[in-house]
């Protein structure tokens, strides 16, 4: 077998078993390793703590399943943390003779020799984080039998390195707990209710001792019940995540093997009055203490207080047979559409220096509701702000997230001087009540009474700019006025029914970028990535400041009057309803 490369090693990672096992491998790694040297590494194995094997077949071929072993380097240090040395796993496979078969197959695995009960693997290389070591083919043992169990156990070996040992069992048959998808109406309205008869089948070869109910639903819907032998837990709100709420519920009983169980009372699934993309997962597991605490992630969790979750037999008599135990059936989830909308309300902000000075300012916008928005399959930005400089002024400080482009909102490969507008994209969610604020730093380069930069909150597409969730446009687009006079009314968004906001921005963010550029008037990736903090300039040379801020008329009230009645309101086609699929 041809050594494995590093670059190898890093694939390997994707490859084994799934993200959900590698994750579990961390805390299932075995015991702490003995004291060491500060400067001497320690590497830790790991691994599903226990996998089921399909029994060995009257005829036919065995089923095999896969135990991915992995191996966590604790640094942090992305660029100097790897372990750049040769090193070997040694596996001990007598806990498993009779019971299982074992071998070392499938592209990305070290290079390994068998002698009877043992397995040598070599290979090189440990990079920082956790990644795939081996890949093992295990099948049920010819003369096996229902039920029978074993070890196999995991060492490692490397000069100028320590590695903790890890074990994992093996056990021929066991339950397999099959999830139901329900036939969800998907099409809702707020306030709209409907049942959800959790329904599971057990098709294994034997009985599950409990069973665990993991319920996970985003922010827009909501299961009004709270059962005692339920505990709950909502995602922390100062996180980019979807809000959801995740209910563990532990169902006591023995579950028979080819028996389908349903909930004794239905649960209710409601879409609340802030929802509109909405997702539910259902999942089932074998009860068990070490399945709560990974299922928990270290999540503070509250428990219900009312009555009991029950789950009765659906039908009379045995269901289906099948010998396929398999825990990628065990969780079903659907999408929900509601028909629903977001306020998006730009502000801007008033601020005022004199030629030579720094001043600060504070823009963005906030979602008035009553939805949330979130792309939770794509997990793309929901939108952009769009800022464009006051003429006169310079940026010499912005938000990471936001990105400098030209006058009309296309490239700019120079991101560190200042430009005449900025582009900040949010994160894929954003909640009812919260939205995206946004400190800029500018120089006042050459004192103007009342000049200003249009903020506008638009769809993350340049050339189609409208927010397909957002009914009021009109309070879209709100300005940052830079030495102003009067009350300052021109930097707020809007008002609630408004067809013509504050005025149309100095620089309509409508003009269509060049075909190969990306949304939001950049190109390459649209994730809210920073740049450095723009340089202190003034307007001249290298990335200065175009003619592109408006001046506002605001010596009088005519004057005033006079420039809201040349303002106009920009409008565009409604993105493309498949980048909300």
């Amino acid at each position: 077998m041809t050594r494995s490369t590093p670059r190898t090693v890093l694939h390997r990672a994707a490859g084994s078993l799934a993200a959900a096992g590698l994750l579990a491998a961390a805390s299932l790694a075995g015991a702490a390793a003995p004291a060491q040297a500060a400067d001497t590494p320690v590497f830790t194995l790991g691994g599903p703590a226990e996998t089921a094997l399909h029994p060995y077949p009257e005829s036919g071929e065995p089923k095999s399943s896969t135990v991915g072993i992995s191996l966590n380097n604790p640094s942090e240090d992305e660029e100097n943390g790897g372990f750049g040395g040769y090193f070997t796993l040694t596996f001990d496979l007598s806990g498993v003779a009779g019971v299982a078969d074992v071998k070392f197959e499938g592209e990305g695995n070290p290079d390994c020799e068998v002698t009877g009960t043992k397995a040598v693997c070599e290979d090189w290389g440990i990079w920082p984080g956790l990644q795939g070591a081996a890949d093992l083919l295990v099948t049920a043992a010819d003369g096996s039998a229902n039920g029978d169990t074993g070890t196999i156990t995991v060492t490692g070996e490397a000069e100028g390195a320590t590695f903790t040992p890890f074990t994992t069992r093996l056990t021929v048959g066991g339950p397999d707990l099959v999830m139901e998808r329900l036939p969800f109406k998907t099409e809702l309205t707020p306030g709209e209710k409907q049942q959800a008869p959790i329904t599971f089948a057990n098709r294994g070869t034997r009985d599950a001792d409990g069973v665990l109910l993991t319920l996970r639903y985003s922010r827009g819907l909501d299961i009004p019940q709270r059962y005692s032998n339920c505990e709950y837990t909502v995602d922390d709100p100062g996180q980019p995540d979807f809000g959801s709420t995740t209910a563990l519920c532990s169902v006591e009983g023995a579950f028979e093997a080819g028996a389908t169980y349903t909930l004794a009372t239905p649960l209710t699934l409601e879409a609340t009055e802030r929802a509109y993309y909405d997702t539910f997962l259902y999942r089932i597991q074998e009860d068990s203490a070490a399945q709560r605490t990974a299922q928990r992630a270290g999540a503070s969790f509250e428990r219900g207080t009312g009555g009991v979750l029950k789950a009765v037999p659906a039908k009379k008599g045995p269901a289906a047979r099948s010998a396929d135990l398999d825990p990628y059936d065990n969780q079903q989830d659907v999408d929900f559409r509601t028909k629903n909308t977001a306020d998006f309300v730009a502000y801007g902000d008033d601020v005022a220096g004199a030629e030579g000075s720094f001043v600060k300012a504070d823009i963005g916008f906030r979602n008035e509701g009553p939805a949330w928005i979130g792309h939770i399959r794509s997990g793309e930005d929901v939108a952009t702000v769009d800022f464009t400089v006051p003429q006169g002024a310079s940026v010499t400080s912005k938000p990471e997230r936001c990105r400098a482009v030209t006058a009309d909102g296309k490239y700019r490969e120079d991101q560190t001087s200042p430009a005449p507008r900025y582009v900040c994209n949010t994160s894929m969610t954003v909640r009812d009540g919260s939205g995206l604020d946004l400190p800029f730093e500018l120089r006042v380069d050459k004192a103007m009474v009342g000049a200003s930069g249009a903020v506008t909150v638009r769809n993350t597409w340049l050339q189609n700019p409208k927010l397909p969730f957002d009914p009021k446009p009109g309070n879209n687009t709100a300005y940052l006025v830079l030495n102003g006079e009067g009350d300052g009314s021109d930097s707020g968004g809007a008002t609630e029914g408004g067809d013509g906001g504050s005025g149309e921005p100095s620089t309509p963010p409508t003009s269509s970028p060049d075909p190969e550029e990306s949304e939001s008037g950049t190109s390459g990736s649209t994730t809210s990535g920073g740049s450095s903090a723009g340089t202190a300039g003034g307007s001249g040379e290298g990335g200065g400041l175009a003619s592109t801020g408006s001046i506002a008329l605001i010596a009088s009230g005519t004057a005033a009057a006079a420039l809201a009645a040349g303002l106009v309101l920009f409008t565009a086609a409604r993105r493309r309803a498949a980048r909300h699929s």
